[in-house]
């Protein structure tokens, strides 16, 4: 065996990248234009990654179709995050908006447009003019596939710029030295089911989130957390997952997303009795409150017994009155989802909608350049080496809920800031790779052992259905301590189970059961760190709406939530209440 391991075949790169979704590919971009070496990896073809499920827009505050500024922006992410979200970071991220969105229309993005030229802009939940006085159009929409549209584009670019793409491949373990820093990934060519050392001065993780460990979820089949299961087997910490993004507008039986840019372009949502039922939870921002507060609403009206069909068990999105015109002109994609998987057609009918996980706020830490950051005796320490960007990352511009279109743009922004962040670090003038250690890779590859040789155990399938079904069950849209900890110990078993999983067939080329067994190791972490980090947090804040503890805790619990792994231990940092260069925004009451 040891003998096999070190003939493992290496590659040399000057940057690997773990992911080929917007925030990836923004990066990569960057790397390959400034003449690095660049490898990104992705288990599916680039533009099969999740970005392309985005509909509604990139938030910017062009000004385009109402007067609106960066200032006001920050304001409405802060208050977005139920003040969890780091102010420096938020700064950034809204301050660099306008010119990160103007890049992409100079790249080819075809956004709509305006009668004058300008690119369209559409309402979304949460976003305001002057502080919350009424809603802003910021939303740069490309009808209602403005994810399928940057990621094409970002795609064709990198083409151009001549990035190496290692389609169905997968990432297993980060490769890091005595000192810590990280040297590069172990990863599996799905194709030949051969393992390689893909050595790198620089690795970025951009594997997007984890939604698959629900069993209602508006996520791809690919987003089973693997850079969160490889930072966590690392050693490094996970932060705040037990903020989990519900949508308001999943179809009721099948989960598949309903972009919010469907109420921006004026639906609303009705319950049983045709009643408007937002204006008496959000009298002022009504059907485009932030989405955290849109799914508790409805949720109470499901449990109070407003809701709707046969079963009282989903409310109704109505947008038959915004006209035949503008639904096939602003929502053709809609309209299909509708039509497919909700069996009703909106020029006519109403669409049947149920709040369903769609988004983690938590990730792995990092700051505004995207350089992953351990947490050790009370500090940040940057981790030598290793970045992360997009959904898998904390940055944390979200904060413990996420406003619509914040998420493209958190791509681009931080997937370009990473870049250029590594570029000016100069990889290329770097002597040598540094030898990695054999011991790091042979624990890779014994972790893979593992599952190749065990000769009986659990079912992969039975243990995921498990964790789906236990996390639906007591992680939901509203919480009780008793079903958190419940929860927690459910997991606790269920990790156990992960570790004893079996597949017969033990064949290297395309075994998709392989695959499956090492995605769930990664989910394992992932819904480990969730489920015993929402059990913790004695407060409602966000997405974290607690019945035992209704009221948000400022003086308390203005953290962030590490989990590790080791021991499965938690520990807590400040938010960064500081921005950059304006007055920090005090908490407050959220009100809309």
């Amino acid at each position: 065996m040891a003998a096999v391991k070190k003939t493992l075949p290496r590659r040399q790169f000057d940057v690997v990248v773990v992911g080929a979704g917007g925030s990836g590919m923004r990066c990569s971009l960057q790397l390959a234009q400034a003449g690095l070496s660049v490898a990104v990896l992705s288990k599916v073809f680039p533009t099969r990654s999740h970005t392309v499920a985005a509909q509604g827009g990139v938030s910017a505050s062009l000004g385009n179709m109402s007067e609106d500024n960066w200032y006001w922006h920050m304001y409405d992410t802060v208050k977005g995050s139920d003040w969890l979200g780091d102010q420096d970071a938020i700064e950034f991220m809204c301050r660099e908006a306008p010119n990160a969105v103007y890049e992409l229309e100079h790249f080819g993005m075809p956004f709509d447009r305006n009668a004058d030229g300008t690119i369209y802009q559409r309402p979304f939940g949460g976003h305001t003019a002057n502080f919350g006085e009424k809603p802003v159009q910021r939303a740069c929409a490309a009808a209602d596939r403005t994810g399928h549209a940057m990621l094409h584009t970002l795609y064709q670019r990198n083409v151009a710029a001549r990035t190496q793409f290692f389609v169905e491949w997968m990432a297993l373990d980060l490769l890091r030295n005595e000192a810590g820093d990280v040297l590069g990934v172990t990863a599996l060519e799905m194709e030949t089911g051969e393992i390689y050392v893909l050595e790198a001065k620089t690795t970025v993780l951009a594997t997007g989130g984890a939604g698959r460990i629900w069993a209602a979820s508006t996520n791809a089949f690919i987003n089973t957390g693997d850079g969160l299961g490889m930072a966590a087997r690392a050693g490094l910490p996970l932060q705040d997952l037990e903020f989990w993004q519900f949508h308001p507008t999943g179809v009721a039986g099948a989960g598949v997303l309903i972009t919010e840019g469907v109420r921006g372009e004026g639906g609303i949502l009705l319950n049983k009795d045709g009643e408007r039922f937002m204006e008496r939870y959000a009298p002022t921002l009504k059907d485009l409150a932030p989405r955290d507060f849109v799914s508790r609403s409805m949720d109470q009206e499901i449990k109070e017994g407003r809701g709707c069909g046969p079963n009282g068990d989903h409310i109704l999105l109505k947008l038959d009155h915004i006209g035949a015109e503008t639904i096939m002109k602003r929502l053709p994609s809609i309209r299909e989802i509708a039509i497919k998987f909700g069996n009703v057609d909106p020029i006519k009918d109403p669409i049947p909608v149920i709040p369903t996980i769609h988004y983690q706020m938590g990730g792995i830490p990092t700051d505004i350049n995207g350089q992953v950051m351990d947490w050790a005796n009370g500090q940040n320490k940057p981790v030598h080496g290793l970045y992360a960007v997009g959904e898998c990352a904390a940055t944390s511009v979200h904060g413990a809920n996420r406003l619509g279109t914040n998420s493209l743009l958190d791509l681009i922004v931080f997937g370009r800031a990473a870049g250029n962040h590594i570029v000016a670090s100069h990889p290329e003038r770097q002597h040598a790779h540094q030898a990695i250690p054999e011991s790091s890779i042979e624990h890779s590859l014994d972790r893979v052992d593992k599952l190749e040789t065990r000769a009986s155990g659990e079912n992969v399938y039975e243990v995921h259905n498990a964790m789906r079904d236990s996390m639906q069950a007591h992680c939901g849209v509203f919480r009780t301590l008793k079903l958190l900890n419940e929860g927690v110990t459910q997991m606790e078993q269920i990790a156990d189970r992960c570790d004893n999983v079996y597949f017969k067939d033990k064949s290297k080329v395309w075994n998709t059961a392989r695959i499956e067994a090492l995605e769930l190791a990664n989910m394992k972490e992932v819904a480990l760190a969730t489920t015993k980090s929402a059990a913790n947090r004695t407060e409602s804040r966000g997405a974290h709406a607690l019945d035992d503890h209704p009221e948000r805790d400022d003086d308390n619990w203005l953290l962030h939530t590490m989990w590790f792994s080791e021991n499965r231990r938690l520990e807590y940092k400040p938010v960064q209440m500081k921005p950059l260069t304006v007055e920090s925004f005090p908490p407050k009451a959220r009100t809309f």
